[in-house]
């Protein structure tokens, strides 16, 4: 049996399912992309090809497994990118919660089940249909679970609107010993940098008591102000608007100490080592044109 433990973003780290590229399907058509920066990618003749992402992805499990993380995969479904690991289902304490996901991605769920048959049924939980939510939207953090949502009236009109405010209730109802704090996000299907496509594309925590945070990502500035507090200005490391369209929140952390980030986030690597952190840079910048990165490529088991 797997025994999950989840209850921060940067305990060390023991086991982990990543995301796999093998036989993600030919390039989308513009009205099958789920998020603006692969349209763009789409329309610009730059989609990432499937060769380019398979090294990108095996140089992030061969970091992983270099700190002795046990690394499971995805089965392989011909013709369907599995890259995102995090969009289908997510950890909190002992229990794994099914992401209410876009329909036509429940397959990538099935693909997970040598994981899930491993899990006692009742931590497998599974919210009711009015509930739309999905990992990368949702982040513990010790006494809090922090949620990105998008509440407006236009919520339906919106296919990067992934989480609502059902999800909220229903995660406070799941989990009523814990702190449940929400963030509205910008949401554009159009523009990538206007876009917020889940919390993780502009909030992270890193460390014990550090965050990466971009303010234009929350629509709500009161909320925003609420994290710089939370975390205390001297700990925050603000992203520009251009860092948040390049997925400079959406790193990984093995550890309190050890973080897996991309090797082109020049400024934000450069911090995260004058504040003492290990930064293991690997390429990546195929896998970020579909507006997902490295965060968003795992689903964390068990931490310590």
């Amino acid at each position: 049996m797997l025994h999950l433990k989840i209850n921060d973003e940067t305990s060390t780290l023991k086991a982990v399912v990543l995301g796999i590229a093998e036989s993600c399907g030919p390039i989308p058509k513009v009205e099958e992309a789920y998020d603006p920066k692969s349209v763009e990618h789409i329309l610009a003749g730059t989609y990432p090809k499937e060769e380019d992402m398979i090294k990108e992805m095996d140089a992030f499990a061969a970091v992983l497994e270099k700190y002795n993380v046990q690394v499971i995969r995805p089965e392989i479904l011909k013709d369907c990118n599995q890259i995102f690991s995090r969009d289908i289902a997510f950890v909190i304490e002992d229990k794994i919660i099914h992401a209410n996901i876009l329909p036509h991605r429940e397959a990538e769920f099935e693909a997970i089940l040598h994981v899930l048959d491993r899990i006692a049924p009742e931590k497998n939980i599974r919210p009711p249909d009015e509930v739309h939510i999905e990992g990368g939207d949702v982040m513990p953090w010790n006494d809090y679970i922090f949620i990105g949502t998008y509440t407006g009236s236009d919520y339906a009109d919106y296919i990067t609107a992934r989480t609502n405010k059902e999800a909220v209730e229903f995660m406070a109802a799941e989990f009523p010993h814990k702190k449940v704090k929400s963030f509205e996000l910008r949401k554009s299907n159009t523009n990538a940098m206007e876009n917020a496509l889940h919390l993780d594309c502009c909030f992270q925590p890193v460390g014990r008591n550090k965050a990466i945070l971009h303010k234009n990502g929350f629509l709500i500035e009161e909320e925003y102000q609420w994290l710089v507090d939370f975390f205390g200005k001297e700990n925050i490391f603000e992203i520009t608007k251009e860092e948040m369209y390049n997925m400079n929140s959406n790193i990984f952390s093995i550890s309190p100490e050890v973080v897996v980030s991309e090797q082109n986030f020049t400024r934000l690597n450069s911090w995260l080592r004058t504040q003492g952190f290990t930064v293991e840079e690997i390429p990546y910048a195929e896998i970020a044109k579909q507006e997902g990165l490295l965060r968003c490529s795992t689903l964390p088991l068990i931490r310590e």
